[in-house]
């Protein structure tokens, strides 16, 4: 008997497949030195925030466990990437920043990891792909829709208009 698939699954197997793929490719390049691509990882993500953030914030946009991230953090803070602020909310609470040799060494290396990336994309997508599958993955990482939005009397957009005189 013959297994059933499914489109989600299906999609997200793909999904999987593709970021391993990747991830073990980028892993590869000879543009790391001393930082691992999880550490890269923490300290591209606080260089995208205006302000420092609390460990539970930065958690949120990093695949690590809390306790994992709170190692980390302590490494980083010791090589002198990461520096810790008090939080003024909190007397007790802890902000994360980068300190500008965490900002340098970020630079750094995004911008090889940077090329890397382009490279690998463009080799097997072209732009009207990259464009439709970054807003796939955009939309994954909006909340679901409601049943109220899948409402086609609720959507404003002109190009998902089926009406044949508004279009003109």
């Amino acid at each position: 008997m013959a297994a059933t698939s499914h489109p989600a699954n299906d999609a997200w197997e793909a999904l999987l497949s593709a970021h391993a793929v990747l991830i073990k490719q980028f892993a590869a390049e000879d543009i790391w030195a001393d930082v691992s691509m999880r550490e890269y990882d923490v300290l591209y993500t606080l260089s995208k925030c205006r302000e420092p953030l609390r460990i539970s914030e930065l958690n949120r946009h990093v695949l690590l466990s809390q306790p994992a991230l709170s190692r980390m953090v302590d490494r980083l803070a010791e090589r002198g990437l990461v520096e810790r602020h008090s939080d003024p909310a909190d007397g007790r609470g802890v902000r994360l920043s980068l300190t500008s040799a965490g900002r340098a060494r970020q630079r750094q290396i995004g911008r090889r990891h940077a090329r890397g990336v382009a490279t690998a994309m463009t080799a097997r997508l072209n732009p009207a792909e990259l464009r439709q599958l970054e807003a796939m993955c955009q939309k994954l990482t909006c909340p679901p829709a409601t049943a109220n939005d899948m409402n086609p009397a609720n959507d404003t957009n002109p190009a998902n208009d089926t009406n044949e005189d508004t279009r003109q």
